[in-house]
């Protein structure tokens, strides 16, 4: 939306969306090679990588409903990504340790996000467009 200013919180979740994706990537890249691995790899990269990009595209929503959706779309993205990462960790094929910022990053990612997506959505208050009194005197 053209009407929303640019904030540093609103840098900070494009950086921070962003860094997320390059963590994933170099994560993705590390992972060892057979077919359980690509699949999980595959699975995850497409999520973790997608919640910059639809962050960024609600930043240049139209309209607060496209800006609301496109958070919503983020926020669906970040909770598979928790899922997969809980798939990595509980399949053992990565320790605990190693996923556990980046859960973190995620469950704040999504709390943030949530907020954001729920002021945007909340009913705003008429607009006072009340005609002016005709018994006050105008100047």
């Amino acid at each position: 939306m053209s009407d929303r200013n640019e904030t540093s919180a609103t840098v900070d979740l494009g950086k921070r969306t962003k860094a997320l994706a390059l963590r994933v990537i170099r994560l993705c890249g590390s992972l060892p090679r057979n077919h359980v691995t690509r699949v999980l790899g595959d699975q995850v990269l497409k999520c973790g990588t997608s919640v910059g990009a639809h962050y960024r595209e609600g930043r240049r929503a139209r309209s607060s409903k496209e800006y609301v959706s496109k958070l919503g779309g983020a926020l669906m993205e970040l909770g598979e990504t928790a899922y997969w990462f809980e798939l990595l960790v509980e399949s053992e094929i990565v320790k605990t340790a190693r996923l556990k910022p980046l859960l973190a990053e995620v469950d704040e990612l999504i709390a943030i996000l949530t907020v954001c997506k729920n002021k945007a959505d909340a009913p705003r208050p008429p607009r006072n467009n009340k005609p002016k009194r005709k018994d006050h005197p105008s100047e």
